[in-house]
């Protein structure tokens, strides 16, 4: 303690600022009180960060130097015949990859990286492989390494490495690709190119889903398709190739994060995968998880729901005796507010209540699980385009059901589908009248919601309820002016309606009085069979009042018009238009706007979790694209 206290104040100080300059660290005297620092140790503390400073920028200065002056070395090693030179040579350079100031040095060789990338390729020594793939990976992390390793050919020789039975090697391969997929401009195109090499680039992803449990390269390999599931070119490939089986065996996986990669990379090629077989499992899985609350979950369950079932029997089949539409009316109660939520999901239930065995059994299904209010809600104002258009689409494949109509009526579909024909004729009509051509709003055409709330109507005219509503609402003029439109399927919807509605005299005659006999004589020599047929049949009502003369002028002009090859079949004919429904099976044969599953495309932005430097990572969520039509 003496000798604590004989030391100068400058002595003081040094032990402070420098400790490790004082031999016998008892001599390091403290006046702390308290847990409170001294003035002296205060002042320590920004000479030793200092300190600290210097020392780091020496090391730092020294591996840049180090490596700098070894790289031409370690380049002719890595090419040595010699397999073990080149495996020494290889851990060296992986461990220089390792630091920051000598992986810049590494960065900046082409030649140490071309070394590097040829070793890979063509090394049988496993040790070796993991080294040169670490490399790779730990230049990933730079945009100035990506560039020299695409430039290098590093992407077909990382591919290549997939069919590695190593899991760190096809982890840092993996890792490096992915990286190479999300920052480096021509990366997608020439992991397409690499397919041609054994072991393809999506083939060998798929396999490695398919074959292995390992958690964290399983969620890489995820990672690596999710991005590629967004490029047009591997999507085929990646499918053909029976990724959606794949990846569908994970949805149930105890790891979050690589059921959310799934989910996405599924979602994104269910387009192109809507004839697929084998997915019975992952539908059902689907199915049961749009009872999640997590929005990423059922904003990918419903898309790709949406996609499988388009133009596929079986799988409507399979989704509706899986309880699909109830869960899909469940969804859209809970997420009405949310559209890429709930559009794929109307147009899911779309799909399912059109054109497979169990149609109808999904028809009643809807009403039966209080649907059917629910869905009339989605075309009220502001109208959301894409959402009403499928959900016009629907309603109409209700409508097919006849119990389906009271609720429908009850729920107010008929002059909300009314307000939304007037309203998108009117703008179709204000672009036609300018000499421009009608745009999109949102990828949809106003002429697309004209026919889809027109074909509607048509169908719920077969209810004599419905029909005296649509009738009163002085529809007729409107429907009357569509049948001049020079879009065929608007046409076609407009003489059905006005067809049904023609079974009530009074209507009859206000069809007549709006100058309708003119189109729908013109009509009767109409390409489309069931525009003609419907054309007829309001004719023939509206002529029954006529005196002789007309009625006779009509029946040769039907005459002329349907039955040209046996003019006698006419009068047979006459007879057997029905009342109800003049042409019966059109409807479920005719392939319009809204009668036809369209797959969407879903591009959009992905959410790298590796950051580059010179930049930051940047989150998103999918884009729901494009809209799915029936």
């Amino acid at each position: 303690m003496e000798s604590q206290l004989a030391m100068t104040r400058a002595q003081r100080v040094r032990a402070a600022m420098y400790p490790e300059t004082v031999e016998d660290t008892s001599y390091l005297l403290t006046t702390q009180i308290d847990g409170q620092q001294t003035n002296v140790q205060k002042l320590a503390e920004p000479s030793q960060m200092l300190k600290s400073a210097i020392v780091h920028l020496i090391n730092y200065q020294d591996d840049a130097e180090l490596a700098t002056r070894a790289i031409p070395e370690l380049t002719k090693l890595l090419n040595d015949e010699d397999p073990v030179v080149v495996n020494k040579a290889s851990m060296i350079v992986n461990q220089l990859s390792k630091k920051e100031a000598s992986r810049r040095a590494l960065m900046q060789s082409p030649q140490i990286v071309a070394a590097v990338v040829r070793t890979m390729q063509n090394t049988s020594d496993m040790e070796t492989a993991r080294c040169t793939t670490s490399i790779l990976h730990n230049l990933s992390h730079h945009r100035e390494g990506l560039l020299s390793i695409f430039k290098s050919g590093g992407i077909p020789a990382l591919v290549r490495m997939l069919s590695s039975p190593v899991e760190s090697v096809l982890f840092y391969a993996i890792t490096t690709l992915h990286n190479l997929l999300l920052y480096q401009e021509g990366a997608k195109m020439a992991v397409r190119l690499a397919d041609g090499l054994p072991n393809g680039g999506p083939q060998g992803l798929v396999q490695i889903m398919r074959t292995y449990n390992y958690e964290k390269l399983l969620w890489t390999t995820s990672r690596v398709l999710k991005v590629l599931s967004v490029c047009p070119s591997n999507k085929p490939a990646i499918v053909e190739a029976g990724g959606m089986q794949a990846l569908g065996k994970h949805l149930t996986s105890s790891s979050p994060r690589l059921v959310q990669n799934c989910l996405w990379t599924l979602r994104n090629l269910s387009d192109v995968a809507t004839k697929q077989e084998g997915l019975d499992n992952v539908l059902k899985i689907l199915v049961n998880q749009l009872s999640s609350d997590d929005v990423n979950v059922l904003t990918c369950a419903t898309g790709t729901l949406s996609n499988l079932t388009c133009n596929n029997g079986r799988n409507k089949t399979l989704v509706t005796q899986s309880n699909g539409v109830e869960s899909l009316i469940h969804t859209i109660l809970r997420a009405s507010d949310k559209d890429d939520i709930a559009e794929p999901a109307v147009c899911a239930l779309r799909h399912l209540t059109s054109r497979h065995p169990d149609a109808e059994v999904a028809q009643n299904s809807v009403r039966l699980h209080y649907g059917i209010p629910a869905i009339v809600k989605l075309i009220s104002q502001p109208f959301q385009w894409p959402l009403v258009k499928a959900t016009i689409g629907l309603i109409r494949n209700l409508a097919l059901c006849p119990a389906n109509h009271a609720p429908l009526h009850d729920a107010g579909v008929i002059p909300r589908l009314v307000q939304l024909l007037v309203k998108a004729h009117q703008d179709a009509q204000r672009h036609a009248a300018s000499g421009t051509q009608q745009p999109y709003t949102d990828g949809v055409r106003m002429e697309e919601i004209v026919e889809g709330c027109t074909g509607a109507l048509h169908i719920l005219a077969r209810e004599p309820m419905n029909r005296m509503e649509i009738y009163r609402l002085n529809t007729i003029p409107l429907f009357v002016q569509l049948l001049y439109s020079p879009v065929e399927n608007i046409q076609r919807v407009a003489a059905g309606v006005l067809c049904e509605l023609a079974q009530d005299k009074e209507a009859a005659e206000t069809i007549d009085a709006e100058g309708a006999s003119a189109p729908l004589m013109e009509l009767l020599h109409s390409r489309n069979e069931g525009t003609a047929t419907y054309a007829a049949a309001v004719l023939f009502r509206i002529s029954e009042d006529k005196n002789p003369d007309y009625r006779k002028r009509v029946s040769v002009e039907l005459t002329n018009a349907i039955f040209r090859q046996d003019p006698a079949a006419w009068e047979a004919a006459q007879s057997m238009i029905p009342i109800g429904d003049p042409y019966p099976d059109e409807m479920e044969n005719y392939r319009g706007m809204y009668n036809e599953d369209i797959p969407a495309d879903h591009m959009g932005d992905l959410d790298p979790e590796y950051g580059m430097d010179g930049y930051s990572d940047h989150g998103g969520r999918m884009v729901y694209s494009d809209n799915i039509m029936s």
